[in-house]
């Protein structure tokens, strides 16, 4: 457990991060208390997983949840896409064309998204196979209300971060790839990949938005 204050250790992953590369700050089972003071720490960009949660403490926060951008950073169920879109400024895990339709067709707007990607392949998480992505990137394109700002991924869990570096290299070569597919709909311009325990390595390796949380907060309680 960090003996410093999750204000601190935002202000100093920041300041180890390369100025273009952007930092999440991955909220889940925090407090309305340390999401304030990271805010406070000078955080613009929140990462929730669960639609609930997020109204709960959005709530308790009031009009200091305005201070930051909030992004979806967990898989989004069909059902939930009417409560989700008031909540969210960026859906990052969209992973299949059906979900994409159902948020195009209920949101007043355009909504900023990212398409979700198991890149390791892993049964136990979500997102479209890195072979699937430019298929379902250039569906979305289609669809009125959607803008595709680039792809997410959840690498496997390495024990050294090194490990970790050849899904983060197939990440940032079909992030590349989809570059071709920029459009109006489509600027592809986000790469979010690294957590706590590897975001230095997919740093090196092309990402432009990492997502931490434990670094920040330390262990979660709940």
């Amino acid at each position: 457990m960090s003996t410093t204050s999750p204000g601190e250790n935002y202000r100093r992953i920041r300041d180890e991060l390369p100025p273009e590369v952007a930092l999440l700050v991955a909220a889940k089972g925090r407090t309305a208390e340390e999401l304030a003071e990271v805010i406070e720490a000078g955080a613009t960009l929140i990462g929730q997983n669960y639609v609930q949660e997020t109204e709960a403490v959005r709530a308790e926060l009031g009009a200091g949840a305005e201070a930051a951008e909030w992004h979806l950073i967990g898989h989004l169920q069909r059902n939930k896409v009417n409560r989700a879109l008031p909540l969210f400024d960026v859906i990052q895990s969209v992973d299949s064309i059906r979900l994409a339709r159902a948020i195009g067709g209920r949101a007043a707007g355009n909504v900023r998204v990212c398409v979700e990607v198991n890149v390791g392949g892993e049964a136990s998480k979500y997102g479209v196979s890195p072979e699937a992505a430019a298929s379902l990137v250039e569906q979305m394109s289609a669809l009125g209300n959607l803008r595709v700002e680039g792809l997410m991924t959840m690498e496997p869990y390495c024990e050294d971060p090194e490990d970790a570096r050849p899904y983060f290299r197939r990440m940032r070569d079909l992030f590349q790839d989809l570059g071709a597919l920029r459009g109006p709909n489509v600027p592809m311009q986000v790469l979010s990949m690294g957590m706590t325990h590897s975001w230095r390595v997919a740093v090196e390796e092309g990402a432009n938005m990492v997502r931490v949380g434990t670094a920040i907060f330390g262990p979660r309680h709940r």
